[in-house]
């Protein structure tokens, strides 16, 4: 009985074990695969300021699209170097054009809470770093996704909003650029906070920070390909799974 119960404790364990982040899957070489999107990001996001590029790893739309465009990445694990970034992009949540009616709870695309769980449109993927940051990440915004007035923004959530990064490195809680431009007004672009989960717009002369990605995963193949090198599991993984089998271990030896 004792083994039984055991058993099914590692199993529970093993299915929740990084649920919230089951897309991201670390390609080494700084590389992570989102296997939702479809795209590369690189892992450190702030690679701009990293890389020399700007030394506050703040920059205008101009500076962010030019030094996407212009980056030359070189991955250490397979020896090949991808210049074919750009910005994470935006498109309109409700698949038709964009609203940009003030929205607290993800109903237009100026709003908190785009594509988060519980909302009109849960787990949409018309905006990348939405995506990122409510599902892939998990993290909560500062407005309750379950109502629609201002007065529900009073820091719903842990902190900034900004509280699981997964296995991205140097991701702040600041504002980012994405590479989509807003037509209702000239020099207005689309941007998202990891600060509060706002998505929204603002002048390209203002100053923020940038995320390179790349569309498909390394090589151009699918994660399902079965021809992806392998990389070695992160240590968290290693240790639980290694907890996990000590579990095996002690219920098999008790049993015998």
């Amino acid at each position: 009985m004792k083994t039984t119960q055991i058993l099914l404790t590692v199993a529970i364990l093993s299915a929740n074990f990084g649920a919230a982040q089951a897309s991201l899957i670390n390609r080494g070489g700084g590389l992570i695969y989102d296997s939702v999107l479809n795209v590369t990001w690189l892992q450190d996001t702030n690679y701009a300021m990293t890389s020399g590029y700007d030394l506050d790893g703040k920059m205008t739309w101009n500076e962010a699209t030019t030094w996407a465009a212009n980056l030359s990445y070189y991955d250490s694990v397979r020896n090949i170097t991808y210049d074919d970034w750009r910005l994470p992009t935006v498109s309109p949540i409700n698949g038709n054009t964009f609203n940009t009616d003030i929205t607290y709870n993800g109903t237009t695309d100026y709003s908190f809470n785009v594509s988060e769980q519980g909302t009109a449109y849960a787990g949409s993927t018309a905006s990348e770093m939405a995506h990122l940051f409510y599902n892939t990440l998990d993290n909560k915004g500062t407005c309750d996704p379950y109502t629609s007035t201002k007065d529900a923004c009073t820091r719903y959530g842990l902190g900034t909003g900004l509280a699981n990064v997964g296995p991205f490195t140097n991701l702040q809680a600041l504002t980012y650029w994405s590479g989509t431009s807003y037509s209702g007004v000239v020099g207005m672009k689309w941007n998202f906070s990891f600060f509060d989960g706002s998505q929204g717009t603002t002048y390209m002369t203002y100053n923020a920070r940038a995320i390179a990605v790349r569309n498909g995963d390394i090589y151009g193949m699918s994660v399902d390909s079965g021809n992806v090198p392998s990389v070695p599991v992160p240590t968290t993984a290693w240790l639980l799974g290694s907890g996990l089998l000590g579990l095996i271990g002690v219920a098999r030896r008790k049993a015998a």
